[in-house]
């Protein structure tokens, strides 16, 4: 991206931000969450603080940063400091006396607000939440373009370690197989820890790959994504070892007719509890509501878990740029389960599955 344009990018989301400062009752805004700094500055360094005024940013790295933080950043005033940062904040007097400001109460920990409050006695930190989450939940042309490059690397990895999964193979050797290789065709890391669970263990949702050995018979959940440039990638399949089971088969069918109603109407306006509720209530009709334990998606962007939230709870509308997660699954303790799930993006009327991996079920 040029200059010029990232540097209008960056400063339309910090108008973004400050147009809320108003109705929040706040002077400036204290950025510490890392996506959160990199979303507004595009800093990627992993310590750094940010304060937002009215009319000046003020980004503050130390000098590991010094020359990334120049290549990375425009418009704002950037601080070079081997100090701690409040103390570079104190002797810069860059809080003055009697000024409201806004940080992010979901992400900030107590002692961090302790130590302001004790430093700037004289300035009040007041909690907000979502106030940069409700600008980056809509994503641009740009972020759309890293998400898909994340889950094109995520497809072309599971079709890579098909041939892999054999019986004596362990859980832990395929996730490291799938680390290897989405490093290897470009990631710059997993996404999250990678999920294999076989057999009994597929249905744990957020079954850790363990030390389990394959066997024929099993249900082979497999939930992975990777990051590129900042932006992540999540894909759930489940394959299985050998002949299934008439049980096995009618599960996968379930799941699958599931995500696949649930990604038809997904459309910009529509509540996220309404789509939840599209797969949700096919799941109960065939009477496997009680072994469906979790929401159906969530927001993927510069964080894993994000807005929007798709589930029953939330009173979050879709809209065109978000991008999510369509994750329907069906776990019966004992016996295994089922989870498919794709990235999708909102383009007005039409859901984009972003994922091109198969989902029929594969019999390896």
């Amino acid at each position: 991206m040029h200059a010029e344009c990232k540097s209008s990018l960056m400063n339309s989301r910090l108008e973004k931000l400050r147009a809320q400062f108003d109705s929040l009752k706040i002077d400036a805004f204290l950025v510490t969450f890392p996506p959160h700094l990199r979303y507004l500055s595009n800093f990627s360094g992993s310590s750094g603080v940010g304060l937002v005024t009215a009319h000046t940013s003020y980004l503050m790295t130390d000098g590991r940063y010094a020359s990334q933080v120049r290549d990375e950043v425009n418009d704002w005033k950037v601080i070079i400091t081997q100090k701690s940062f409040l103390e570079e904040f104190h002797r810069r007097k860059l809080l003055r006396d009697g000024a409201r400001v806004g940080f992010d109460g979901n992400t900030m920990v107590f002692t961090q607000v302790r130590d302001l409050r004790k430093m700037f006695s004289k300035v009040k930190f007041l909690p907000k939440v979502e106030c940069v989450e409700k600008i980056a939940v809509v994503k641009d042309e740009k972020e759309i373009s890293r998400i898909k490059r994340a889950v094109a690397i995520t497809d072309t990895v599971f079709l890579e370690i098909l041939p892999l999964i054999k019986p004596g193979v362990r859980e832990q050797e395929i996730a490291a197989e799938i680390s290897y290789l989405q490093r290897k065709h470009g990631a710059e890391a997993d996404a999250f820890e990678t999920i294999v669970a076989s057999g009994e263990r597929s249905a744990l949702p957020h079954g850790r790959a363990s030390s389990k050995k394959f066997q024929r018979g099993e249900l082979i959940t497999l939930d992975f994504g990777c990051v590129y440039e900042g932006y992540h990638s999540d894909m759930t399949r489940t394959v299985h070892l050998g002949k299934p089971t008439s049980e096995a088969k009618k599960i996968y069918s379930v799941v699958l007719e599931a995500q696949q109603r649930a990604v038809a109407a997904a459309t910009a306006g529509m509540k996220t509890s309404d789509l939840d509720r599209v797969a949700r209530g096919y799941i109960k009709k065939q009477g496997y509501d009680k072994f469906y334990r979790h929401s159906l998606g969530h927001g993927i962007g510069l964080q894993i878990h994000e807005p929007p939230r798709v589930s029953v709870l939330s009173t979050a509308r879709l809209e065109t740029g978000n991008v999510f997660t369509i994750e329907p699954g069906v776990y019966i303790p004992g016996f295994g389960g089922v989870r498919i799930e794709d990235d999708v993006v909102i383009h007005n009327s039409q859901c984009e599955v972003l994922n091109r991996s198969p989902k029929e079920l594969m019999i390896l």
